[in-house]
């Protein structure tokens, strides 16, 4: 229970300082949220001070002292109001953030999931078969797959089962002609959309699961308790999922942490090459608009997920090896 504690309280100081920082870093920079906004106006010709005025009203920048500004936001916060967004006006940011976040979990979540299932699983049959073809294979084919940039092998998979093929679509969630809902020729035209960027992102991040399981294993394998399990004659199954892969899989734990926290920032690259509607889309057209109430909401929420991520870490860690609540 100490522990526990312990672990929640340092979460509930990050997500105050997260929460802070993210507040302050808008307000540090140059110039004002308005200032794009205008700046495409005066292409035109001046801008008065009255045209100022009624584009800050309508876009709802902050006024008034910094801490009424805090009070005011952390009031946002809990209400789930971030305003108006600038790129996609007179669009809310919430709207927009609460339709692109299913595609992205979805996605996104589901791929890392099963990646780093399937990973870890291959990591632990290529360590206990290690110096055999079962250890060569998966060891071999994960570095060589790991060395290729995911973007890039997005760009190949798309140009050739996309443009050259016409296996899969080449852009989009679902078809112009497709009305979304809960039906299931909706649900079939997702799937069939989403199998080429999930393909992409399962295979580049394969390797990386491939390998770091297998080295942790290796390691967990030379030790004492791994020996003295064998020599009592206990199942091969027994040793290498109870004894060796429950403590050589804490280091692949913190990065699927580290990674499941980062799903809700989708993965931008991928999205941007198949056009595909989810959070990293939608930070990238925030950020190339100057989209600062939609950047803040999307930098919060990627930091909270992160946050929530490492405490499900932690307490997993304290689950599975004792010595780290002490």
């Amino acid at each position: 229970m100490r522990y526990m504690l312990q672990r929640l309280g340092w979460f509930a100081l990050t997500l105050w300082a997260a929460i802070t920082i993210n507040f302050l870093l808008p307000r540090m920079m140059p110039g004002s949220p308005a200032d794009a906004a205008i700046a495409k106006l005066s292409q035109n010709g001046p801008v008065t001070d009255e045209t100022r005025r009624a584009v800050e009203a309508q876009l709802g920048v902050p006024d008034g002292n910094i801490l009424q500004q805090y009070v005011d936001y952390l009031g946002q916060i809990f209400s789930l109001d971030f305003g108006v967004s600038y790129a996609f006006y007179p669009e809310p940011v919430s709207g927009l953030v609460a339709a692109a976040l299913p595609y992205t979990l979805i996605l996104v979540g589901l791929v890392t999931i099963a990646s780093f299932i399937v990973g870890t699983l291959l990591g632990v049959l290529a360590a206990w078969k290690r110096g055999t073809w079962l250890d060569a294979l998966p060891a071999v084919g994960g570095s060589f797959i790991n060395t290729f940039p995911y973007f890039w092998t997005a760009l190949l998979l798309l140009f050739v089962l996309g443009y050259v093929l016409h296996l899969f679509p080449t852009f989009g969630a679902y078809s112009a002609t497709t009305v979304p809902g809960f039906s299931l020729e909706f649900l079939k035209d997702a799937i069939y959309h989403a199998a080429l960027p999930a393909f992409t992102m399962f295979i580049t991040s394969l390797g990386g699961w491939i390998i770091g399981m297998r080295n942790a294993m290796i390691t967990t394998l030379g030790e004492d308790h791994v020996t003295f399990a064998e020599a009592n004659g206990i199942p091969g199954r027994t040793v290498a999922l109870r004894y060796a892969a429950r403590n050589a899989i804490l280091p692949n734990l913190t990065g699927f942490g580290m990674a499941l926290g980062g799903v809700v920032g989708g993965s931008i690259l991928v999205e941007q090459v198949f056009g595909y509607p989810g959070i990293g889309f939608l930070l990238f057209n925030a950020v190339t608009g100057q989209d600062y109430p939609l950047m803040q909401a999307i930098f919060l929420m990627i930091t909270i997920s992160v946050l929530i991520a490492n405490l499900l870490v932690d307490i997993l860690y304290g689950i599975l090896d004792p010595r780290t609540r002490r």
